[in-house]
């Protein structure tokens, strides 16, 4: 089974909660899963081998919250190329916004630049219509645990 990190970028806790739920369904189906709120670098290198399935929110301007932007930075700048690594991404935002999720937009976008190789789509929950992004989330992070290797 796979080693999944979970890093979580999140204002208010709705991505946490979906990180958690996904963690339980991961480890329920056999994988190992870690969630990491406060993600660092040293965190994400451990998983570079693995997968890893980031989880977050977009702030007002679509930018990522502040708990995972020095993880984002960090990746940016002293990662570079990471063909290795295989990831997941669900997205949280509003779509009465201009830039509907942005923040996940922004580390998909970093990800795919340094090589990376995204498994499955990218799932983008709009809390305007599913104000429970769990309801959308999990039957994803089920669908997704069946592609990990």
């Amino acid at each position: 089974m796979a080693e999944v990190g979970i890093f979580v970028g999140t204002m208010y806790g709705n991505s946490l909660l979906v990180a958690e739920e996904a963690e339980a369904i991961l480890k329920k189906l056999g994988h190992k899963a870690k969630v990491f709120e406060d993600p660092e670098l040293s965190d994400w290198q451990h998983y570079r081998n693995d997968y890893v399935l980031v989880v977050t929110s977009t702030t007002g301007q679509g930018d990522l919250p502040d708990s995972i932007v020095p993880l984002f930075q960090a990746i940016k700048n002293d990662v570079g190329y990471q063909p290795e690594l295989r990831y997941g991404l669900i997205a949280l935002g509003d779509s009465s916004y201009d830039r509907f999720c942005g923040g996940g937009k922004q580390f998909d976008a970093l990800l795919q630049e340094q090589g990376a190789t995204r498994i499955g789509s990218v799932l983008a929950i709009d809390a305007s219509e599913h104000p429970e992004p769990e309801s959308v989330s999990n039957p994803w992070v089920e669908q997704w645990a069946a592609l990990l290797n």
